[in-house]
């Protein structure tokens, strides 16, 4: 008689809510085995009891054979004692005990449920809620583990016969999946219009919506992580009324587009480009625009949609009322173009609750396409680009929130602040750090209040109790300010700014830490260890420390803010400090008007409300208004971004003499950075911008610079400390012509190179820089 054997496996990672216990359902008894599968706060454990061989043969291919969502970890599992019986179930899942498992993000609609929506066959025809095991809500519906109707947003909606039945059969697609719904059980969708709001009855709300959009009108749409304001994007009259109405500025709008072929026209699209378009996360993908004479007649976007960028952010559908909205075949003609921008006014977090929507949408749109599923957790898009064949993650939200990144040492638990522009939070215990979803800028109280939600929601599904807090050093910080009051005699560690941006790139690449890199810090402002504004730094670092190599020359901020928003007072800030007159004839000069040119002399002059700063940031503001792209920013680095944008436009290899920094190095061999000061770049500009060379060259010719300048002083760096490896980050590093060339210029050089995919170079990867310094830090004073 042959051996029996039963064995009790636990299944950690991203492994509830992605089909993995219809998996080891089928996967069992295809192999003849009894036992039982069952959801935990620890994972997903099952007990499998048959042949030995059967037995061997389930735990070997458990974990490669997984269900595509799903994303293994560790795969345990021990004898345990036969207990006879037969057949193999699902048990009810087990609730208490911390929390271990991962949740999934939200996934994209799949093809097989796209083919069910458009079936005038299948019962769930044009269902606006139509999901399965492998697509949809998963992470903003999540109100705790172990993952089950129960813990969702779908609790209130029980299941009907058809879908209970789909729901406990093991042979159907939708066994088990949580969010499972149809038009007799579901949600429902409404449109709403007027003001006050009304429900517009006796007609599709999907058809109604479309109707709107064509005639102009802009709609509030409930997706799967907060509310959307929408308009057909290739009506100008709509498109301006948006901007004006969510006092947008000229910053610019996302595109969804029904399809690929409806923004082909438009934008480069290469395979990378292609993939992230249409795989599970559907990102915001920054495009780059198609020059006007490419585009020619099939441009039919309305020029305010993203005026001056170089460009789109575009992403296809993602839920089945993205779908429907846009068109299924055979529906009467719509909009195929929409934008598609976060729901709230600029600057505030994005709306997610059905009454808020109502009341503090009520400025912004005509008409609301809401439904009765509520929203638990906030979050906005992710958006990212393509760099030299890679993903450059700009914004880590939706469809990768709340996935951890792995973390190349062990940590306590830790809960890391982040910043005050782009906020995310870390949390991170063991060999995991948890980002969250995209916070925004906490200047606004209801960001604040958002940001504690968010807080508590994420320490709920990982079971992470922090035991040690990191916050930026910038004592105004509100983030900093929410930690030191969060500590209750936690120990809190202040982590600078720039060091915080390397140790994240450190972090995402693997790197323990045994051995310094060289950290090229890029960025538009961050706390100084002396007080003063830096962002053009050149640390040598591991996680416990920095020591700053050597940074760009100090010029006055002059006003602060004021100085941020209308570039061309920092292009007269370096122009005073390289010693280059204020003449009519420059751009920037001839941009300011006459009583603020006084004024700004004598304050200048007589330091007034001037920090001083080392911004790189801040310096490619100067360039672009002294070269007259861009002269005042009405959203973050617009004039750096149409600097970069000019640049484009110049031949690959500019013809002329080549800008320089210049070096200075300390006094008496004294102990202090190398200082590079831009005063000859801003000279030749200038010089170039007499003579009538074009702002395209001059834009080109200053990113060679910067790029040449990071090639020297990594060189120097070298030579002088035999460190060889060089990580950049930084917001300024999001600019993907400055960082190709400055990786291209060190790899000649023979460095590594360390650029960021999975995590933001700018302030939304911050908190796990924070979190990996502070973790050393307090190991070091702790166990020294």
């Amino acid at each position: 008689m042959e051996a029996v054997q039963r064995r009790r496996i636990t299944v950690r990672g991203v492994v509830q809510g992605v089909g993995f216990r219809p998996y080891v359902y089928t996967r069992a008894t295809g192999l003849g085995l009894a036992g039982h599968v069952t959801n935990t706060p620890d994972g997903v454990v099952a007990e499998v009891e048959g042949a030995t061989a059967a037995v061997s043969e389930f735990c070997e291919r458990l974990a490669a054979d997984a269900p595509p969502l799903a994303v293994v970890d560790a795969v345990e599992h021990c004898e345990v004692p036969v207990a006879g019986g037969a057949g193999f179930t699902i048990v009810a899942s087990r609730t208490g005990g911390p929390a271990r498992t991962l949740v999934s993000p939200d996934v994209a609609t799949c093809a097989d449920c796209l083919t069910e929506l458009a079936d005038p066959a299948d019962r769930r025809h044009r269902h606006p809620f139509i999901t399965c095991t492998h697509c949809g809500p998963r992470f903003t519906i999540v109100t705790g583990l172990p993952y089950d109707r129960a813990h969702t947003t779908m609790a209130g909606f029980p299941m009907c016969p058809d879908c209970a039945r789909e729901y406990a059969d093991p042979g159907d697609r939708r066994f088990h999946a949580q969010p499972v719904a149809c038009p007799a059980c579901g949600p429902r969708l409404r449109l709403l219009a007027g003001h006050p709001p009304r429900e517009v009855t006796g007609a599709d709300p999907v058809a109604g919506a479309r109707r709107l959009l064509a005639d102009g009108a802009i709609l509030a749409v409930k997706g799967l992580g907060g509310y959307h304001l929408a308009c057909d994007a290739t009506h100008p009259r709509a498109v301006a009324e948006l901007r004006r109405r969510k006092a947008r500025g000229d910053k610019p709008f996302a595109l969804m587009a029904r399809e690929l072929a409806d923004i082909e026209p438009l934008v480069h699209i290469g395979p990378e480009e292609r993939a992230l378009l249409t795989g599970a996360v559907r990102p915001i993908v920054l495009l780059r625009r198609r020059t006007a004479a490419a585009r020619g007649a099939l441009d039919a976007l309305a020029d305010g949609v993203a005026p001056r960028c170089p460009d789109l952010g575009a992403m296809l559908p993602y839920t089945p009322v993205h779908h429907l909205l846009l068109g299924l075949p055979g529906d009467p003609p719509g909009p195929r173009l929409l934008v598609m921008t976060s729901g709230n006014l600029s600057g505030e977090p994005i709306v997610t609750d059905d009454d808020e929507a109502l009341d503090r949408l009520a400025r912004l749109a005509d008409a609301w396409l809401t439904h009765d599923r509520p929203i638990h957790v906030p979050c906005d898009d992710s958006v990212v680009r393509v760099c030299d064949g890679e993903p450059l993650t700009v914004r880590r939200s939706r469809g990768h929130a709340p996935l951890p990144v792995p973390l190349p040492l062990p940590v306590p638990a830790v809960l890391a602040a982040g910043g005050d522009l782009k906020n995310t939070f870390c949390l991170g215990e063991g060999h995991r750090a948890w980002l969250s979803a995209h916070i925004g800028d906490m200047d606004d109280l209801a960001t604040q209040y958002a940001f504690e939600r968010a807080e508590r929601q994420l320490e709920s599904i990982t079971g992470v109790t922090p035991a040690l807090l990191a916050a930026d050093r910038h004592p105004g910080y509100r983030s900093g300010q929410w930690a030191r009051r969060a500590a209750a005699g936690r120990p809190l560690v202040r982590v600078q700014h720039h060091h915080a941006h390397i140790a994240s790139a450190m972090a995402e690449h693997g790197l323990d830490g045994g051995r310094k890199v060289i950290g090229v810090a890029f960025d538009g402002t961050g706390y100084g260890d002396d007080g003063a504004v830096w962002g053009g730094e050149f640390l040598l670092a591991d996680y416990t420390g920095y020591t700053r190599f050597a940074h760009l020359a100090y010029v006055p901020l002059p006003g602060g803010d004021a100085a941020v928003h209308r570039p061309y007072r920092m292009a007269l800030s370096h122009l005073r400090a390289a010693g280059i007159d204020w003449t009519p004839d420059l751009p920037c000069v001839a941009a300011c008007p006459p009583d603020e040119l006084r004024v700004l002399r004598t304050q200048l002059a007589h330091d007034l409300n001037c920090a001083a700063t080392s911004s790189m940031g801040r310096l490619f503001d100067a360039v672009s208004s002294l070269t007259g792209v861009c002269h005042r920013s009405g959203y973050e680095a617009q004039a750096a971004i149409e600097l970069e944008s000019a640049a484009l436009t110049a031949s690959a290899a500019p013809a002329g003499p080549a800008y320089a920094f210049g070096l200075r190095e300390p006094v008496d061999g004294a102990a202090h950075p190398v200082t590079a000061d831009p005063a000859p770049v801003l000279a030749a500009v200038v010089a170039d911008v007499r003579a009538g060379v074009p702002a395209a060259l001059i834009a080109r010719r200053f990113h060679a610079a910067v790029a040449a300048l990071v090639g020297t002083l990594c060189g120097l760096a070298r030579e002088r400390h035999g460190l060889d490896t060089v990580a950049l980050s930084g917001g300024v590093y999001a600019n993907t012509l400055l960082s190709s060339e400055c990786a291209r210029t060190l790899r000649e050089r023979g460095f590594t190179v360390l650029r960021h995919t999975r995590v933001p170079p700018n302030d939304g990867g911050l908190s796990l820089g924070q979190l990996m310094v502070a973790a050393a830090v307090h190991a070091t004073e702790h166990h020294p």
